[in-house]
């Protein structure tokens, strides 16, 4: 790093570059030495009541208070380009705040492109610092956990199209809202994207989508363009103060994690699990070992795992956890190495997130700790559902310090569902005999003894009336010789259409797993689509297995193995009212591997 050139110069003469050059002209060079890349990109924007629309994004003045840097290893690496002021604000990170990913893709951007020089083990301490105390709120961090959870969904939190091209046309909605800015660093990071990303600058350029078509003459009237619709949203739905950020900040301290924790988990094609978490703290730090015992509810069998993690800013759980196997059976093997990604509540007494592992992190567990204080806790229960009119039926409760002597009457399943006898107790496992009236009302009941409530445990259901397969829509990648392959697990769900009887309103309830029939159909683009059989295989227990990535001399214009398919589940036992097998389908697109990764991957590793 050069000791006397500060961010905001080399903004400015990113800047300056780039409008006495032209955009191909520009050197690279000047762009590597831009830690903020900029490239002017006027939005019209106004800040503290004082219009800058002729002005660079670079050249605002900064009208938001910062958040101070006080650790000194923070400030020795990142002070000599990000400049200190006379409130030990840093330039740029005292008007950013992020998760520990944020920040380590931050800093690995520095070492790559403005030359940081920094060790492994500072660069981790320097994430630890700045996820905590420029970091975010549990709150604003519980809603885009999915994306350091590495999960697959359709994101239905984007507000309008423009936001939606400005934002996730390359990278998840979850990658912008898991950081707060100012409106400042929110147009500066725009003016990064145009700068690295070439794409990024004609998508800023369009037209609000929303108004694409009007054209009414009138120059006054022009939509406005997705950059400036995109700021605006962004500077007040992720602004650098929140309500929620100033009642965290006194409450942040190291966290005390260390206990026994119950656990419930859930694996797609592997069923539920249930078992025991202990952690161990390492003294005045946030790291912590653990070891954990899960059981399968569909096998009995038993699984230990071993692993270490540490809590960013009081509540943000990364680990890594093995279960002892080097070489794998299958993919989502129960003995391979699993990234740990949890969030704790506040009061510390409950955590829930996802164990994943896979190329394409594609395969996880959906994970629940509850902590066990000594007063009884509920878990999980066993069947997945009961059947009105069922008697006699044993159901299984799992939990910590659970209590022995109970009565029947101390466990309560809610009206309609009648507890007769305790027939064993232990402290993690409690079995009781039930009935079911015939009437009872269906859907998912609450269990609860002695003070201890476990929500929408369990489902009493009339009746299966349709299918979904899960996942509705899925990605699967080639590969198999250079690249790793992007496997799916499809499982059929039987759902009650609710006390209304009506399919698809908002009584709907999942029951249970249903056993079903795998096969790939044909989902129709042209006349002459032959994806079915070439995108891979699907097996009896929905297992899909993609084919080999490269041109395939066996498919017209030696296309690659990619294609679009139906998953079709045809239930072995659960019919309809006019005595067929329910069925259902889903999406599946297989395509070719991640030949260049964007989001950075490594930073959860």
């Amino acid at each position: 790093m050069t000791p006397h050139v500060t961010q905001e110069s080399l903004s400015r003469r990113a800047s300056a570059a780039w409008r006495g050059l032209g955009a191909r002209r520009i050197p690279f060079a000047v762009m590597l030495l831009a830690g903020a890349c900029t490239v002017p990109m006027v939005v019209g924007a106004q800040v503290g009541g004082e219009v800058e629309a002729d002005k660079d994004p670079a050249d605002w003045v900064e009208r938001e208070a910062g958040i101070p840097v006080t650790d000194q290893l923070t400030m020795e690496k990142c002070g000599t380009c990000h400049t200190p002021d006379a409130k030990g604000n840093l330039s740029r990170i005292s008007w950013i705040r992020a998760t520990p990913e944020g920040w380590s893709q931050a800093i690995k951007r520095m070492v790559k492109l403005n030359g940081l020089s920094i060790e492994p083990e500072e660069a981790r301490q320097v994430v630890k610092y700045l996820s905590t105390q420029h970091g975010l709120a549990p709150e604003e961090a519980r809603s885009v956990m999915y994306l350091a959870e590495r999960r697959i969904l359709d994101e239905t939190n984007i507000p309008n199209e423009a936001v939606r091209q400005a934002c996730a046309s390359c990278h998840a909605f979850a990658q912008p809202m898991s950081s707060r800015r100012s409106k400042r660093e929110w147009a500066l990071l725009q003016n990064m994207h145009m700068s690295l990303y070439p794409t990024a600058q004609m998508a800023y350029e369009r037209p609000d989508p929303a108004h694409a078509g009007d054209d009414d003459g009138e120059d006054d009237k022009k939509p406005e363009k997705v950059a400036k619709i995109a700021l605006e949203y962004l500077a007040k739905a992720a602004p650098l103060h929140t309500p929620e950020w100033a009642a965290w900040q006194p409450r942040i301290r190291t966290p005390m994690l260390g206990g026994k924790w119950a656990v419930s988990a859930s694996l797609r094609g592997q069923g539920r699990f249930v078992g025991e978490m202990t952690i161990q703290p390492k003294p005045g730090s946030n790291e912590f070992t653990a070891v954990t015992t899960l059981r399968s509810l569909d096998t009995g069998k038993t699984f230990t795992r071993k692993g270490s993690a540490l809590a960013y800013t009081g509540f943000s759980w990364r680990g890594t956890s093995t279960g002892g196997s080097a070489a794998l059976a299958r993919p989502d093997d129960m003995t391979g190495t699993l990234r740990e990604t949890m969030w704790f509540s506040p009061d510390q007494t409950f955590a829930e997130g996802r164990w994943y592992w896979g190329e394409y992190h594609e395969f996880g567990l959906d994970v629940k700790l509850t902590r066990a204080l000594g007063a009884p806790v509920l878990a999980a229960a066993a069947p997945e559902a009961l059947k009105t009119g069922t008697k006699g039926a044993e159901v299984h409760l799992y939990g910590a310090d659970l209590p022995s002597g109970l009565t029947p009457g101390e466990v309560d399943f809610g009206a309609g569902v009648t507890v007769r006898k305790v027939a064993s107790a232990s402290p993690n496992e409690l079995v009781v005999t039930v009935d079911a009236d015939a009437d009872a009302m269906p859907g998912l009941r609450d269990v609860s003894l002695r003070g201890a409530v476990l929500q929408k445990a369990l489902p009493v259901y009339r009746t299966i009336d349709y299918l979904k397969v899960t996942p509705e829509t899925s990605l699967s990648h080639l590969g198999g010789i250079k690249y790793g392959k992007g496997y799916e697990q499809f499982a059929a769900q039987g759902w009650s259409s609710g006390a209304d009887g009506k399919p698809g309103t908002a009584d709907d309830f999942v029951v249970r797993t249903v056993d079903a029939d795998w096969k790939l159909d044909e989902f129709r683009t042209v006349t002459y689509d032959d994806d079915v059989s070439y995108v891979g295989k699907i097996d009896n227990a929905g297992f899909f297995t993609p084919g080999e990535e490269g041109p395939n001399p066996a498919r017209h214009f030696m296309r690659n193995n990619y294609g679009e398919v139906w998953v079709v589940a045809t239930a072995r036992s659960e019919k309809d009212k006019f005595g067929k097998p329910l069925a259902a389908r889903a999406y599946l697109v297989t395509t070719v591997p991640a030949y260049k990764r964007w989001d950075q991957p490594e930073v959860s590793q």
